[in-house]
Parts: structure tokens; C-alpha cells; sequence
């Protein structure tokens, strides 16, 4: 098969390249190993991971379009409320994650809905669920790719003159031969205060299989998990307590913290007000990333709020999910630890009244389209990384070395961004990182690797280190990523111009920036503080 650009993975990243590459009209071949598209958002079942200002600015056009797509898509299929309904903001959740917490289904919906015309003229197609195992090169050129079909194991080659890796751990740049990172870059290499003095390339953020969770009456409590007493009995030597407990550390302090659990509190949902730059929001883990909030809908129709469960507990440390022999390992290790997770708050879980154990917490794996009730996908929050012309550093952007100068103005601006530097403990044994973030651009060289001519990254592969990865991993940031990828493509084709090219001649850069500008994409922040 072959269309002008191929997108392998089929993430949020990959659902904007594809978006931006049929729109300047180009035909599209897409892929996805898992049922859903979405990535992060879907088959990952993470609630969007957003800064203060989401409403307002400091998202592309599209990404807005999403946004309004789930909203609209409550108002017209869910039994709201009539005050919930005429809200703005609305926030089906109430969480305190983000603005826009809701069902990840919806979020596929959406997406497909987005793609459809698409799909319908034949100018998209969609391949699921395949996943990509080979690659051809020539050259600097990767000229096909070969994906194979999950159950069936019927393979597929790909080609097309621009291709773009949009998987959610940089699959392609192994099989391609193009030059990568992974994990923690040295001090000495990229002058970053927060770095080690060495590299550390298998010291990797946690992945986490997340689940969702509503309480209803009964007992709900299902067998005990086979390793259950390995996990229950599991303590990190930075954490201060056992991994299952309402202890753990403070993400921005370190200090230990004390997390409460009451299900289905009798709260008022429109009074939530989801802002991070107040607070992280995860003291209370009910209401941190609720995904449905039962007083946002007409009485009787949820029996419970439902809550998505992307807590410091489930954080996997034994080791990294790529680059080694033992990933399938490590992997299984993440899901038996939220399954393990599960089985505690169930059974032996501290109560406010004194009591052990929620046994009316159930598993809604229905909402989330698997059949083990956690998520399809883990939620991979770092992955490989290209060895790119431009790589952003933490003294870009950090609040702490830049001050009120804010982020470096990069000149070849494709998109801007916001979140701190966010990094989960790692499978080196550190706690997290957490570091005030100054708002940011998107620098087109961190898209264009420093050899290979026509494989772009379209998600969390491009050109960062492991600490800026903790800010420019989240959804808007992705998306928008994904979205230069794509009309890069579509404009090197028009041109019949090379990405490098693009970024280092300045008639064809303006002309680039117009154009993304033309779509909705921001290339700059107006005058804010970073948090």
C-alpha cells in the first residue's frame, strides 16, 4: 500500500499529522496496533493533561475542535443536567486533573468522527491493528515499512515519500536506523541543572496500566491476584512507605503526603475548579481524575461517579518497557501491579471510618473496551527520542533559570506549549521531578532528525531530553506536534523541498509558519507567567 504520507501509530499525535496532512490534500495511510485511536487520551484512558490557560489560548485550532467535539458530543447523547448542559466549561468529570475530564470513548468518537469524510473518499486509510516490525532505508531515506496485523499476524510493506512516527515509544527510529536517546542525557551533554553526571539511557519514567472504578452496593471483591503479596508488600527505598498506601511523596516538594480516598463524595460539580497552577489536585484521588461525575447527569442515571485511577501507586519501577530483552516482562509487571492496586483498595484499603477495604469498587473495563478491565494500552509517558538538529533543554524553559524572561523565542516556532517539567520516579530509583516551566514554543529542529531526510516524529519522539520530555509529553502538546509533522510533509511535497531545507532556508520557513498559521496553529504565547 502507499499514499504521500504514511503515520504509523495511531495516537493523538498521529490523529493530528494525519488531519493536517489530508486537509492540505494529501492522501494518508495510518496505523494503530490497539482498537481504539487516541493514544493517551483512549486505549491509554489518561484525561487530558492541560495548562491554566486551555480555554482562552495556547492550543491549535483543532485541538479546540476536539475539545468542543467531546463537550458537544455530551450534550447531545447524555441525560445532563439542564445546568450542566448550559455550561460553558462543561467538565463531565468534575476532576481536578483538567478542565475537560470525561469517558474516553467519547474521545474516540470524536476522533472518528474528525476522520470520517476522510475515510469515506479513501484519501485516509486506517489500518488496525497492526503494528510496525521492519523497516527498508536507503540511504539517509527510509523507503517502506512493514507492519503486521496483531491476531493475525498478516503483514503488510508501506510506503510513502514522507513517513512519520507517531507510535507512543518511537518504534520506528530502531528499525529505521535512525539515531536516538532514551532515558537520561548527561550534564556534561546538555548542561541541564536537573541532569546526572553520567547518562543513564534505561533510566526511564514509570508506565502505568490505568483503570476506571465506580462503588456501588454489594460486594464486588473478585479473586486475589497471584502476586498479590509481592506488590502488597512492595516498598521503594525513596517512597517512605509501601507503594500500596495513601502515602507518597509530594511530586513539586518531595515531602511525604498523605492522599485521601472517599467515593462519591456529595460534592457540586460545577463548583469544581480544575486550575494546576493552584494545585496539582491529586490530594484527594476520587475526585482527582473523575471521568463522570453522577450530580452532572439527570438522578438515577449513574448509580456512581466514575473515577480513572492514573495514581502514584501504580507507577511500575522494576524496569524499562523498551530497549531490553525483559520489556514483555516489565510489562506484565505493570499490569499485574494495577491489578494488584485494585485488589487492595477493595479489600485492604484504609478507610476514613476506621474499617479496611472498599469491597463496592468495580472495574469498568467497559468503558474503557478491554476485557481485564484495565486500560488496552500502558500509558507510556517517555519514549525514544530522535537525535535531532534541535534539542530543547531544560534551560529553555525552566522558571528557575530563565526568570521573567520566559522561554527561549525560538525563531522556527511550529507551536507552543505549556505544562511544568513533570516526571514521574523512574526505573533508576529516582523520585520525581518536578520543575516550574516557563510557557514554551515548539521549535521546528526538534522535528527534523540530523540525518535521516524523510522520517519525521509525530508525538513524544522528538527532539527533547529526558527532563524536558516531563512537559512536552502531555495531549495539546502531542497534538500539536503531530499537526506541524503532517503539514510539513504536505508542504515538502508541495515544494519539493526537504524538512531540512524548510527549517534552514527563511523564505520557505516563513512561508511554513504562515501556513501553519492559516490552521489554526499558535506559534507564540502572549505576555504570561509560568508556574
Amino acid at each position: 500500500m502507499e499514499a504521500d504520507v504514511l503515520v504509523v501509530g495511531g495516537g493523538l499525535g498521529a490523529v493530528a499529522a494525519a488531519l493536517s496532512a489530508l486537509r492540505a490534500g494529501r492522501t494518508v495511510v495510518m496505523t494503530e496496533e490497539y482498537d481504539w485511536i487516541g493514544g493517551q487520551l483512549t486505549s491509554q484512558a489518561v484525561p487530558p493533561d492541560e495548562h491554566t490557560w486551555v480555554e482562552q489560548f495556547g492550543v491549535t485550532a483543532s485541538y479546540r475542535a476536539l475539545r468542543d467535539g467531546i463537550r458537544d458530543y455530551y450534550r447531545r447523547h447524555y441525560p445532563l443536567t439542564e445546568a450542566s448542559r448550559a455550561a460553558a466549561e462543561l467538565n463531565p468529570g468534575a476532576g481536578y486533573v483538567s478542565k475537560l475530564c470525561h469517558e474516553p470513548r467519547v474521545a474516540v468518537a470524536v476522533l472518528e468522527a474528525m476522520l470520517a469524510p476522510y475515510r469515506a473518499s479513501r484519501r485516509l486509510q486506517v489500518l488496525q491493528p497492526y503494528k510496525p516490525v521492519g523497516a527498508e532505508t536507503d540511504g539517509d531515506r527510509v523507503t517502506a515499512v512493514t507492519v503486521q496485523h496483531r491476531d493475525t499476524g498478516t503483514q503488510l510493506t508501506l510506503t510513502a515519500p514522507y513517513i512519520l512516527d507517531a507510535t507512543e515509544t518511537g518504534e520506528l527510529l530502531p528499525l529505521t536506523g535512525t539515531e536516538y536517546v532514551t532515558g537520561f542525557e548527561s550534564q556534561a551533554v546538555t548542561g541541564e541543572p536537573s541532569a546526572p553526571a553520567e547518562a543513564q539511557p534505561l533510566n526511564m519514567q514509570a508506565v502505568s496500566f490505568c483503570f476506571a472504578i465506580d462503588h456501588v452496593e454489594g460486594d464486588q471483591v473478585g479473586d486475589k491476584p497471584a502476586d498479590y503479596a509481592f506488590w502488597r508488600n512492595y516498598q521503594p527505598s525513596f517512597w517512605g512507605d509501601r507503594l500500596l498506601s495513601w502515602n507518597a511523596p509530594d511530586p513539586r516538594t518531595l515531602a511525604p503526603s498523605r492522599r485521601t480516598f472517599t467515593p462519591n463524595p456529595d460534592d457540586d460539580p460545577l463548583a469544581v475548579v480544575a486550575d494546576q497552577r493552584r494545585t496539582g489536585g491529586d490530594t484527594n484521588l476520587w475526585t482527582f481524575r473523575r471521568i463522570a461525575a453522577r450530580r452532572h447527569f439527570q438522578a438515577g442515571a449513574y448509580p456512581s461517579d466514575i473515577c480513572l485511577v492514573n495514581w502514584p501507586m501504580i507507577d511500575y519501577l522494576d524496569g524499562p518497557v523498551f530497549d531490553v530483552p525483559d520489556a514483555d516482562r516489565h510489562l506484565r509487571g505493570a499490569k499485574e501491579l494495577s491489578q494488584a492496586v485494585f485488589y487492595w483498595l477493595q479489600t485492604e484499603a484504609p478507610r476514613p471510618d476506621g474499617g479496611t477495604g472498599f469491597p463496592g469498587l468495580r472495574l469498568r473495563g467497559d468503558l474503557l473496551g478491554s476485557a481485564d478491565g484495565l486500560a488496552q494500552a500502558p500509558y507510556i509517558r517517555e519514549s525514544r527520542r530522535i537525535a535531532a538538529e534541535y534539542t530543547v533543554v531544560e534551560q529553555d524553559l525552566s522558571v528557575a533559570v530563565r526568570g521573567d524572561a520566559g522561554a527561549v523565542e525560538y525563531a522556527d516556532s511550529v507551536g507552543v506549549g505549556m505544562y511544568r517539567i513533570d516526571l514521574h520516579p523512574s526505573t533508576g530509583g529516582d523520585n520525581y521531578i518536578d520543575v516550574a516551566s516557563s510557557p514554551f514554543r515548539i521549535p521546528l529542529g526538534a522535528l527534523i532528525p540530523r540525518r535521516v531526510e524523510n522520517l519525521l516524529p509525530a508525538g513524544k519522539n522528538l527532539g527533547t531530553t529526558h527532563i524536558t520530555n516531563g512537559c512536552y509529553r502531555l495531549h495539546p502538546v502531542e497534538w500539536n506536534v503531530g499537526e506541524a509533522a503532517g503539514l510539513l510533509a504536505a508542504f515538502c511535497l508541495d515544494r519539493g523541498v526537504s524538512p531540512r531545507a524548510v527549517r534552514n532556508t527563511p523564505a520557505l520557513l516563513s512561508d511554513f509558519q504562515a501556513r501553519l498559521v492559516a490552521q489554526g496553529v499558535e506559534l507564540s504565547w502572549p505576555a504570561i507567567a509560568g508556574y
